[in-house]
């Protein structure tokens, strides 16, 4: 409600002026905020369905395993507390389009070297590829916890039942796994949708390009409040992201929390 300023002695207030600037800038077609909303809803429409489907995968082979369970559940989970910033670097090296691991692979097999974070067209997949990857370790942690307290009781009855792997996954294992899905749904949708780090890290200058392909809603806050000192409008974008992240938690429940029941 204020045009803020840190370094300024008097704090005017501008009303709703703020909001309304970010409504016409969401209404421009090539505005960077449009553009910070529409990645935002690609990452978490692309990135938490794919994550929980790869982590319930794993968790899957993991039950089944007998043998170094413990040493093949750090190996996945090693990646989540390792530092974001330190991860997304070793990623930009990877990544580069002459030097980077991936390309000279590519190289290797005779395939054609890809520009990965320098494509606007590929920037974005690039970015989410390594964000699922380390986000994986904690859903695999969470889906082998609740497959540990299904009762192999049930299994024991749906195998003299005759019943197939998939109709015991079906009909056993995918209800009672429901609120370890619930909460994994919730609380990788707010990470998604505040994603920030690997963004500013993997990007030249940390502007969320190549032609602000990449850029997040929570990038676009930290560019206007700490360097064009415009917390104003930074608030504003603010609000609006906690309302989203709030009704999209609300409508996860509500829909989730009903199919359990």
């Amino acid at each position: 409600l204020f045009d803020y300023n840190p370094l300024a002695i008097e704090q005017p207030y501008v009303g709703l002026e703020n909001y309304q600037t970010l409504l016409t800038e969401l209404n421009k077609t090539r505005s960077v905020t449009r553009a910070a909303f529409v990645n935002t809803a690609g990452y978490i429409a692309l990135g938490m369905p794919l994550q929980l489907l790869i982590a319930l995968a794993i968790a899957l082979m993991l039950n089944e395993i007998r043998s170094f369970a413990m040493l093949f559940r750090l190996a996945f989970f090693l990646p989540f507390v390792t530092s974001t910033i330190a991860i997304s670097w070793v990623f930009r090296w990877l990544y580069q389009p002459q030097f980077g691991l991936f390309n000279v692979l590519l190289k290797a097999f005779e395939l054609p070297q890809q520009p990965f974070l320098n494509n606007p067209k590929q920037a974005l997949a690039s970015i989410l590829a390594v964000v699922i990857w380390q986000g994986l370790g904690f859903a695999v942690v969470i889906f082998l916890a609740g497959l540990k307290h299904i009762p192999r009781v049930y299994y024991e009855a749906a195998r003299v039942d005759g019943a197939t792997r998939w109709q015991t996954f079906r009909s056993i294992t995918l209800p009672l796994l429901n609120p370890s899905i619930v909460y994994l749904v919730v609380l990788q949708s707010i990470s998604f949708l505040r994603m920030f780090a690997p963004v500013l890290a993997m990007t030249t200058q940390g502007d969320g390009g190549p032609l602000n392909s990449t850029t997040t809603v929570v990038l676009r806050v930290y560019r206007e409040a700490f360097q064009r000192l415009n917390m104003g409008y930074a608030a504003a974008l603010t609000v609006v992201l906690f309302c989203i992240i709030l009704l999209v938690t609300i409508f996860q429940l509500r829909v989730t929390t009903r199919r359990t029941n």
